[in-house]
């Protein structure tokens, strides 16, 4: 089992803890979040932890940041191994869970990163220079761009060109120990994931995600960093600021994270034609059942 790993993947509302779980407590697992906002405390309902899911199956990478604070796919790559090495010393088996497709490919195709601080002298030479501008850097420093969302933010695209200038003048790093393993897919028709989305939405409104929000702010989160957490905070921030009717943030978001799980489609895709094995299951039937089948034909 030395260095072996199970990961589960699939778009937002497939149920992906949900067969993380079960799987941990079928085979004596402990999860591995690979989601960038679970990572925060006090961002449970907006991200779907899902935490009650759980039971007694130990998990990593929750709740270990505070809210308003930065993470990245470095510190995630990082994290990772360490809990990894953490989990497989002790005989358990590690199962990386989550949706978030570059947190994923660090780790399936063992990403080679760098770590890059801050640079307020660049930050400086790019505050006046307009979002299109700053687009067009990027583009010129990393002309194979994979993830798209870094073209949509302001803060983000600075980071990103902070990290295209840090990486190209840095020395060559270590590659991670090879890790063997089996990925698993859950799979749903279009229709069926987008009504898995709306019904996930409005259980989380009718829980108190606008509240959670709301609490995120006054406790000293500024709304540009709540923006950059993702779609939920996004909006939700924005009703709170009378940007949106009620009716606009169900519309609008279920809208969003719709066209967000069709992007980690994408992604998944992409991943695929990068010479990672998904091996998918349907959502649809006993996504457990046909788990198990997949790992005991690769004798896990």
């Amino acid at each position: 089992m030395k260095n072996k790993l199970i990961t589960i993947l699939g778009p937002t509302a497939s149920g992906k803890t949900r067969l993380a779980v079960a799987l941990a407590a079928e085979y004596g697992g402990e999860i591995i979040s690979a989601d960038s906002r679970q990572v925060f405390r006090g961002m449970d309902i907006g991200s779907g932890k899902d935490l009650h899911e759980y039971g007694a199956v130990p998990y990593h990478l929750i709740d270990i940041r505070n809210a308003g604070e930065e993470f990245n796919v470095f510190a995630f790559q990082r994290l990772f191994f360490e809990a990894f090495f953490d989990i497989t010393a002790r005989g358990a088996v590690p199962i990386l869970c989550g949706g978030s497709g570059m947190y994923l490919d660090a780790v399936l195709r063992g990403y080679r990163l760098v770590e890059v601080p801050v640079d307020e002298a660049l930050r400086g030479e790019l505050a006046d220079r307009s979002d299109e501008e700053l687009v067009q850097i990027l583009r010129q420093l990393k002309p194979e761009l994979h993830n798209s969302t870094d073209l949509h933010d302001r803060q983000r695209t600075v980071r990103a060109i902070e990290i295209a200038r840090g990486t190209a003048h840095a020395a060559e790093v270590e590659p991670f120990p090879r890790i063997e393993g089996t990925v698993i897919g859950i799979h749903w028709e279009r229709h069926e994931l987008r009504r898995r989305i709306a019904l996930r939405l409005e259980e989380r409104l009718a829980n108190g995600m606008i509240e959670e929000v709301a609490a995120l702010h006054t406790a000293g989160v500024p709304w540009e960093r709540l923006d950059y957490y993702g779609l939920e905070y996004r909006y939700v921030g924005a009703f709170l600021r009378g940007e949106l009717t009620r009716t606009e943030l169900f519309v609008r978001l279920n809208s969003a994270i719709g066209d967000f799980a069709k992007r980690q489609g994408n992604w998944f895709r992409r991943m695929e034609r990068h010479g990672i094995l998904i091996n998918w299951v349907e959502g649809a039937a006993d996504s457990l059942e046909q788990a198990g089948e997949i790992l005991r034909r690769k004798e896990f």
